[in-house]
């Protein structure tokens, strides 16, 4: 009977890894360095949702902060037919937010893994 519990723990923490590593569908992931070659277009918008605090630290030129608990109603700032990049601090938020804007209607969405832990200007 024990080992029955730890088969279920087991594949309940595999479930677990797979759901909060596997990429939202519909939602592209690029790394912090494929970015660069990305910023600046005026046919994509550009996110950044961690918290003011940590947007005012640091942040990269052409991003606008809308923190990920502000995203809901704010969605109106945001053109659906645009593509849009989505940032923060480790990759965490911005799935969540990609997750967020692809139920939302939002079709060219991508999350840069990593986020700004991994960015070097």
């Amino acid at each position: 009977m024990e080992w029955i519990t730890w088969v279920i723990i087991g594949a309940a923490v595999l479930w677990l890894v797979y759901r909060f590593t596997t990429p939202t569908k519909g939602v592209q992931s690029i790394s912090t360095e494929e970015m660069k070659s990305q910023l600046g277009k005026k046919d994509k918008q550009y996110i950044d949702v961690r918290t003011p605090g940590e947007f005012k630290g640091n942040h990269i030129k052409g991003f606008k902060n809308i923190p990920l608990n502000e995203l809901p109603k704010r969605m109106n700032e945001l053109s659906k037919d645009k593509e849009t990049f989505v940032i923060c601090q480790s990759g965490m938020r911005s799935s969540k937010a990609s997750q967020l804007l692809k139920k939302n209607g939002f079709t060219a969405i991508t999350n840069i893994r990593g986020g700004m832990s991994t960015y070097r200007r």
